[in-house]
């Protein structure tokens, strides 16, 4: 079977790979487990591996990594230089980090020592979606890795120059990358010790039963429809640049992307006529253009999936296109209900409804299925009076929602099971070990 990529904003096909067969994937699992034996001994030579050569790595093939992401999944240049940078800042902290997170913690009980070890488990598969193609497998696999684990990687087929290039920059017998399809990498849960998944709900929940019936330890982070709330009290122009930015940024095409915006009665029509201003003048086009800020979505499928959604809201409100699409783009796309809508759209489009009081706020933010991220936009005693009342695993105020390597990312209901990032996160897949000495 073969893997072909295409450039989604030309059409034009990229590269045709060999897929791996179940016996190849084994084979590359055996030869990680081998390698972790030694691997997960020494805290100290992985900070070393994590500082002289992976760091090094990463900042060498900074452009040319970017240049694949960007010709696999369209995203603009300028953010995808940004994403690697990222991911750098990652390395950076798991190196200052590591000894204060995974190192022996002391318990004061009646023994002569109590304490907790943060040993590693094995080895993780991390099983990757295509819209953050770097970043998404460095928050998973870099805190497994200098844990002491081993990580198998099965990425999005669309990105699969990009899987072998960060096989490539990692250049280390603990990581490897399979080139495999879904139902293959699922049937390989059982010879792992972990799985880490970002992707749908529905696909997640199928990988998570799976891996239940291995009694597997998972992590995911599933999908979103995060809410973007602004309060009569708050900066409406620092607002409505940041909802470009929530909304826009990748192409549209993120979990924690700002995807309802909830605006008090009081401010909702200034708003909405700085949002439409900031919407229209957005750069639209070629990703490989620096300047270029909304590219293609990922794929034709992924286009149809998001227009068959524009065509939903349509029927049930006004909406609106603020630019130009061409082939796989679609502009930016303002969407005005006075009804309940739950469902995540992955693409360049911003729904807006009214709210009177702070409990109807809370109310329709509340009322998808999901709860990934959440995002308060007013003055900060009236906005904090919200956040324990919202249900999601993070909560951001007169900022958008990202990630960041110092603080737990995930979220709550159909968005997600456990933590990535911060030392809650990269304990995730460790055995947190009770040591009792009388």
């Amino acid at each position: 079977m073969s893997i072909v990529t295409r450039n989604p904003y030309t059409g034009e096909i990229l590269q045709s790979y060999d897929a791996d067969n179940r016996e190849d994937a084994l084979g590359k699992i055996r030869q990680c487990r081998i390698a972790q034996v030694d691997w997960r001994k020494n805290l100290e030579e992985r900070i070393d591996y994590f500082r002289d050569v992976l760091k090094p790595n990463f900042e060498r093939n900074t452009d040319e990594l970017a240049a694949i992401m960007t010709e696999e999944m369209g995203k603009p240049i300028s953010q995808s230089i940004s994403e690697v940078k990222k991911s750098i800042r990652l390395i950076e902290y798991l190196i200052e980090n590591a000894r204060s997170i995974y190192s022996e913690e002391d318990v004061k009980t009646e023994a002569y020592r109590s304490y907790v070890r943060f040993d590693p488990i094995g080895i993780v598969m991390c099983i990757e979606p295509w819209n953050f193609p770097v970043w998404q497998v460095a928050r998973a696999a870099f805190p497994a890795m200098i844990a002491g684990n081993g990580v198998v990687l099965k990425h999005a087929s669309i990105v699969t120059g990009v899987s072998l290039k960060l096989q490539e920059i990692i250049d280390s017998p603990i990581f490897k990358s399979l080139l495999v399809d879904g139902k293959t990498a699922t049937s390989l849960i059982r010879e792992v010790d972990g799985v880490a998944f970002t992707g749908s709900t529905p696909v997640g929940s199928g990988i998570a039963a799976e891996a239940g019936k291995e009694l597997k330890k998972v992590v995911m982070e599933l999908g979103g429809s995060d809410p973007f709330i602004v309060l009569n009290s708050a900066n409406l122009e620092l607002a409505a640049k940041a909802a470009t930015t929530g909304r826009l940024q990748n192409n549209g095409q993120s979990c924690i992307a700002s995807k309802r915006f909830l605006v008090q009665d009081g401010v909702y029509d200034k708003f909405k006529d700085l949002v439409q201003k900031e919407f229209s003048n957005v750069v639209i086009g070629d990703p490989k253009d620096k300047d270029t800020y909304l590219g293609p979505l990922s794929s034709e499928d992924q286009k149809k999936s998001v227009e068959s959604q524009i065509k939903y809201l349509e029927s049930r409100g006004r909406v609106e296109f603020l630019g130009e699409g061409e082939g796989n783009i679609i502009p930016p796309v303002l969407a005005e209900l006075d009804e309940e809508y739950q469902e995540e759209i992955f693409g360049p489009v911003a729904v807006l409804r009214k709210f009177k009081t702070y409990d109807e706020a809370v109310r329709i933010a509340n009322e998808t299925p999901y709860g990934l991220g959440a995002s308060i936009w007013g003055e900060r005693t009236e906005a904090v009076k919200l956040v324990g009342d919202i249900e999601s695993g993070m909560v951001f105020i007169n900022s958008i929602v990202f990630s960041d390597p110092r603080l737990p990312f995930g979220g709550v209901k159909k968005s997600g099971l456990g933590r990535e990032l911060s030392k809650y996160g990269s304990r995730e897949f460790t055995n947190v070990k009770t040591v009792w000495i009388s």
